[in-house]
């Protein structure tokens, strides 16, 4: 699946995809998103809601360790230099980029989900997983990762997501 997707993504390639995906992919960094849940996390702090704070930034920063952590173990090489429309470091495998999108923006959909009637929960989560979808597609569009390597990054995100916010959620109640 991995050799076939970047083929295809080579294949479809375009100036004004290729600028959307530069944007879209600098916008979904992990700076980017660790940038995004500070702030989400000064807004609750500042309305009082530390628990909340807590998660925001506590989830994207130990998802960056976690990430980290499996590239240095795992140590996958990225796909060809010559695919390559983007210049990159480290290790492939998972993309942190799919992490962090998935946790960072997973995590404002927590945190708003109490505060949303049905309509505007839904569309919170259509929003957020065409964000996170459009995140992954450029990595693997812009020849950075391979296929799997997104598809492991979500996964990851997913399951470390799972993990912040039942912690999360159990602290709250606690509280309560």
């Amino acid at each position: 699946m991995d050799g076939p997707a970047l083929g295809e993504s080579i294949e479809n390639r375009s100036p004004a995809l290729t600028a959307v995906a530069v944007v879209v992919t600098t916008v979904g960094n992990t700076a980017a998103m660790a940038v995004l849940a500070v702030l989400v996390g000064a807004f609750c702090w500042w309305r009082g809601r530390r628990a909340d704070a807590v998660l925001a930034v506590v989830a994207m920063a130990t998802a960056s360790l976690v990430f980290t952590t499996i590239k240095n173990v795992l140590d996958r090489p990225r796909p060809p230099v010559a695919d390559r429309l983007v210049t990159v470091g480290n290790e492939s495998l998972p993309s942190g980029h799919a992490t962090m999108s998935i946790v960072v923006i997973g995590t404002i959909v927590v945190l708003a989900w109490r505060f949303l009637a049905v309509r505007g929960r839904a569309v919170l989560v259509v929003l957020g997983a065409a964000w996170v979808g459009s995140v992954g597609a450029t990595r693997v569009y812009l020849g950075v990762h391979w296929f799997s390597d997104v598809i492991a990054g979500w996964l990851v995100g997913a399951a470390w997501l799972a993990v912040c916010a039942t912690v999360w959620s159990r602290w709250r109640a606690r509280q309560a």
